[in-house]
């Protein structure tokens, strides 16, 4: 999970919304269906501000063909005042007709049914929160636990963020244990070849027209040394 540095809201529909939310889930829920004509805009808005990466699982969605959703962090049911909250919204994988495509368990971030409903915020890790990405490590077999070095509360709550979210979802599991082993064999041949490593790491961190790549936290851990001396230059990739 990738913190998620909110800029400024374009939407004006959004801010006239918000300047009288809701006060219970049933008139949220309905004031939400009747803003469609606004989400567009405000969804390409929330993927430029993310680059494109799914703000719980880092997936390209649009590469993977599953399309993206307008996601309420903190859910709509449990602070309906929160509905039309800039900082609250998110852009999340999948896209609500592309459910169907992935089985059930298979399903991940925003849709699955433990985040549809009231969640324990205690425990739960946002993508608003400045050290999420203190909380989850990366594995070469394409799954995300929680880090070694938490303590215990923390991990609690990173286990409990990754089970919320099926982090660990089949699809997502072979996907990242996919790109990992892409990496593993660019690495091998830049090394072979003796090329600067820095190249490689640049092409596969940096944003390029304004999106990172699938997996941007497993391939900063990857990277390991090298990531952190590409990401301090805060290049933009060619």
């Amino acid at each position: 999970m990738r913190f998620v540095i909110k800029g400024i809201n374009v939407s004006d529909g959004l801010d006239n919304a918000h300047a009288n939310p809701p006060l219970d889930a049933e008139t949220a829920t309905g004031r939400w269906r009747r803003f469609r004509p606004h989400k567009k805009r405000l969804l390409e808005h929330l993927l430029a501000e993310q680059y494109y990466l799914c703000c719980y699982s880092e997936l390209r969605a649009d590469e993977a063909d599953l399309g993206y959703h307008i996601e309420h962090v903190v859910n709509k049911g449990m602070v309906p005042a929160r509905t039309f909250d800039y900082e609250n919204l998110s852009a999340s994988a999948i896209q609500s007709e592309r459910i169907p495509t992935l089985s059930s368990g298979e399903v991940f971030g925003g849709h699955t049914p433990g985040k549809m409903v009231a969640y324990d915020e205690a425990l739960f890790i946002s993508c608003r929160n400045p050290d999420c990405e203190k909380a989850f490590a990366y594995l070469s077999d394409g799954r995300v636990v929680p880090r070694q070095d938490l303590s215990i509360a923390d991990s609690e709550r990173a286990q409990y963020t990754i089970n919320l979210l099926n982090l660990n979802s089949p699809y997502l599991v072979v996907l990242r244990r996919n790109w990992w082993d892409t990496l593993d064999f660019e690495l091998d041949e830049y090394l072979g070849q003796g090329l600067d490593l820095t190249i490689l790491a640049k092409q596969d961190l940096l944003p390029i027209d304004g999106k990172l790549k699938s997996f941007f936290s497993l391939t900063r851990r990857f990277y390991g040394p090298v990531a952190e001396t590409v990401l301090s230059r805060g290049q933009t990739s060619d």
